[in-house]
């Protein structure tokens, strides 16, 4: 049996996840693995949702479980911000690498980007509740350079993977979204 595709799509707060997440789904049948927006699913007083609030990452225990779950190794996959630690990054090559193949996509854009980015979603109405909350901001930012971009970089070597980066800093989404595709054929 031939293996099936596991999209990862990384990045930090504002790429464009989950718009390029959308798009991809649009134009191929995926199973979709959101990981922050079943995190923000939970009951705002479950332990989980408390830690989401404070601008801090779920536990590897309760998130590996969650993820883990969700995967059917007979459908293509979209992860959606999942991995986010080292840890969670090794676990998933470790756990599907022989089941999948595994592409990386990593949606690059420099921070001030991203803040913009944040701030143009606040102004339109949507983003996260914790977006309006520059401290709660800061915290995922800082999270992301200092915990999530080691899994990153550490994936972009890892065996079995095929690790892309797209600079997704274009104003326009579909010019970006082209790079993504012409990724994807690599």
């Amino acid at each position: 049996m031939m293996k099936k595709d596991m999209i990862i799509l990384m990045g930090g707060q504002g790429v464009g996840k989950g718009t390029f997440s959308k798009m991809l789904r649009g134009r191929r049948e995926m199973d979709y693995i959101e990981t922050g927006a079943m995190l923000r699913a939970l009951p705002p007083e479950s332990e989980i949702a408390r830690i989401i609030a404070r601008g801090e990452l779920v536990p590897d225990d309760m998130l590996l479980d969650l993820v883990e779950s969700k995967i059917n190794p007979e459908h293509d996959i979209l992860l959606d911000g999942f991995p986010r630690t080292l840890d969670q990054a090794k676990w998933l090559v470790e756990k599907y690498a022989d089941k999948f193949n595994l592409r990386v996509l990593y949606l690059d854009v420099p921070e001030d980007v991203m803040i913009q980015r944040i701030q143009k979603r606040i102004g339109e109405g949507g983003g996260r509740a914790d977006d309006a909350d520059a401290a709660a901001v800061r915290r995922r930012l800082d999270t992301f350079w200092h915990v999530t971009m080691p899994a990153i970089e550490w994936m972009r070597h890892a065996p079995g993977i095929r690790f892309s980066d797209v600079d997704v800093t274009d104003p326009s989404v579909d010019h970006n979204f082209v790079k993504i595709l012409a990724a994807l054929a690599e």
